[in-house]
């Protein structure tokens, strides 16, 4: 799909079509899982190439940021999906000149429909390619500032999960480990979409000094604060997402001493119920052999005599136990 807007200042960004004409006037060319005909139709009308999807995914600074003396080209990686089970990155695109911004995108991202719709309710002050470019990484800055917003509430209701976990609630063990293994499910989860996050958040960072020092020329000293300010944010972002990524690995590690602890205790009951029966067995194995000249076959009391036995050899361990404290 591929979509051209203009605007005047004060006025929403209008779309102007998609022929030939529509592009060579645009000041905003959106490109949304491009056809090679319509990146042909953009070449021929602009005069800039314009990347594959395998091309913006490259990882490499050197693909990712360049500068041919008309235009900067940049790339970085879009966390989407986030409210599924498993969100994900896709790269998005951009070639901005003085005179206009092209995006190449492979995913719906909220960031650039918000753009629109709100930009449609509050014209731009500046329509412009920098501050369409600049309004957009500011979208998409605000996006992912809520992404860890819901990954902070997500933390802590994990947090009250595992440190208000009662051993003596009077849950089934099964049940508890059940609840305990979701837990898990829940951090790893979160983990993941923080690790997606940190990666839009350093393409967002590598791109704001690259295009300052590329457009120095051009780009006007309210733009260029305008990019400290979002870079400003940037760190912030990314220094609270240093903090969750600890916190996170904070309750993971909770979560698995809680499971060796559960572990510990079913071991450390069958240890003793082991030892428990060991004497017993003993006095029962003893008093069990058939030999002719045991004295106690002849007593009138003998059977209760091993009976009393055998009770004490397996109350007089669990005493034991209690005493020192093993229970």
């Amino acid at each position: 799909m591929l979509k051209a807007y203009a605007s005047q200042e004060g006025r929403p960004l209008a779309d102007l079509g998609a022929d030939d004409a529509a592009i060579a006037k645009a000041q905003w060319i959106d490109l949304f899982e491009p056809t090679e005909e319509e990146k042909a139709r953009v070449l021929r009308a602009t005069g800039f190439t314009i990347a594959s999807e395998d091309d913006l995914d490259e990882i490499e600074t050197s693909s990712r940021l360049s500068y041919d003396g008309h235009a900067i080209y940049m790339s970085m990686p879009l966390t989407i999906a986030a409210n599924g089970p498993h969100p994900h990155s896709k790269p998005v695109g951009f070639v901005l000149s003085q005179e206009r911004l092209i995006t190449i995108r492979f995913l719906d991202s909220r960031a650039f429909r918000a753009f629109l719709e709100e930009q449609h309710r509050t014209p731009m002050d500046d329509a412009g390619p920098v501050g369409i470019f600049l309004t957009i990484l500011e979208g998409i800055v605000e996006k992912l500032a809520d992404l860890l917003e819901t990954t902070r509430d997500e933390l802590d209701r994990v947090s009250r999960t595992i440190f208000m976990h009662d051993p003596e609630s009077g849950k089934r063990p099964g049940r508890q480990d059940r609840e305990l293994q979701l837990t898990i499910k829940t951090i790893g989860r979160a983990g993941d979409l923080m690790s997606h996050v940190r990666d839009s958040l350093l393409g967002i960072d590598r791109i704001l000094p690259f295009v300052t020092q590329a457009g120095d020329t051009w780009i006007n000293k309210t733009h260029k604060e305008r990019m400290k300010s979002l870079r400003r944010d940037v760190t912030s972002l990314t220094d609270y997402d240093n903090s969750l990524n600890n916190k996170m690995q904070f309750l993971l590690d909770a979560t698995l001493g809680l499971i060796n602890t559960a572990q510990n205790n079913i071991i450390k009951v069958l240890t003793v119920v082991s030892v428990v029966g060991v004497p017993p067995t003993l006095v029962a194995s003893i008093y069990g052999m058939n030999f002719k000249d045991m004295p106690e076959l002849n007593w009138a009391f003998g059977y209760p005599y091993g009976l009393t036995l055998i009770v004490l050899s397996a109350v007089l361990p669990l005493v034991w136990f209690r005493f020192r404290g093993w229970l």
